[in-house]
């Protein structure tokens, strides 16, 4: 999984999840909602109050059933359509509403985030889905308290829960996307390094004596072993190199068929056959 990948993968999950600031209820029903960026939002607890659809639906003109003189608060439901978002709003507070619910005219994957002046205007409007505004119009009684806009409190919680998790899982697959190619490329790199040996049997052919302290090798006047460090004893089994070193077998040996080929004294290459 490349960088890049994660990176588109961490916008569109951003994107999906993006918070919606309410909640907009009506009995045991309820819709997500993208609250207006203008005018005052909804806080707290939430508001209830009555729904009502407005007349005309799309609310470009005076809204004609006023929100009246009850106790509660009154909501106006308006269609999106033919004039701006602002213009509905300002319409359904001079009608007298607490809140405007304005729903979409199409069915669309997405809610509208609703722009517009938000001088002069006291009263919070949300924007709900076709699906969602049908649903209201159809339900809605105009009793008192029957529709509740609630804040967003709880879903931007879930939300930033769900954002974290996201981006914990993004940000350990990176870290093992990397790791994972940092050790490939040092395994790499350490296996074309990895120093040449001679294969046992071509060691086993070198010379090989016994040690005898009063006739040891005429041309080799060591007397201890060069990797060991260790005195040479009589009856130690020695290994003499082409360049005429000697070593306890049992401590060359090793060295040519796992370290080198070359010998631990003077570094002449021991053979260039095999």
């Amino acid at each position: 999984m490349s960088h890049r990948f994660l990176l588109l993968l961490l916008a569109a999950t951003a994107t999906a999840v993006r918070p919606c600031a309410a909640v907009i209820r009506l009995g045991a029903t309820s819709f997500l909602d993208a609250p207006a960026r203008f005018g005052p939002r909804v806080t707290g607890d939430g508001i209830c109050g009555s729904l009502r659809a407005a007349d005309p639906a799309n609310a470009c003109a005076p809204i004609k059933n006023s929100a009246g003189s009850g106790p509660g608060m009154a909501f106006v439901l308006i269609e999106r359509g033919n004039c701006s978002f602002e213009g509905k709003v300002r319409e359904a507070q001079l009608a007298g509403f607490d809140a405007a619910v304005v729903y979409d005219d199409e069915e669309k994957s997405s809610l509208y985030s609703m722009v517009g002046d938000p001088e002069d205007i006291h009263i919070p409007a949300v924007f709900v889905s076709k699906m969602a505004g049908e649903t209201l119009k159809k339900f809605a009684r105009g009793e008192d308290g029957e529709c509740c806009i609630n804040s967003s409190m709880d879903e931007t919680a879930g939300t930033v829960l769900v954002m974290s998790f996201v981006s914990l899982v993004v940000i350990i697959s990176v870290l093992a996307s990397f790791l994972f190619a940092r050790n490939c490329r040092l395994l790499r790199h350490g296996v074309d390094n990895r120093p040449p040996y001679i294969k046992k049997h071509v060691v086993e052919k070198l010379p090989c004596s016994v040690y005898k302290a009063q006739c040891s090798s005429g041309e080799n006047f060591e007397e201890a072993c060069a990797i060991c460090l260790e005195d040479y004893d009589n009856g130690d089994m020695l290994r003499l190199l082409p360049c005429k070193h000697e070593f306890h077998v049992a401590c060359i040996d090793p060295w040519l068929t796992k370290w080198g080929t070359f010998c631990p004294v003077c570094k002449l290459e021991v053979i260039t056959g095999e």
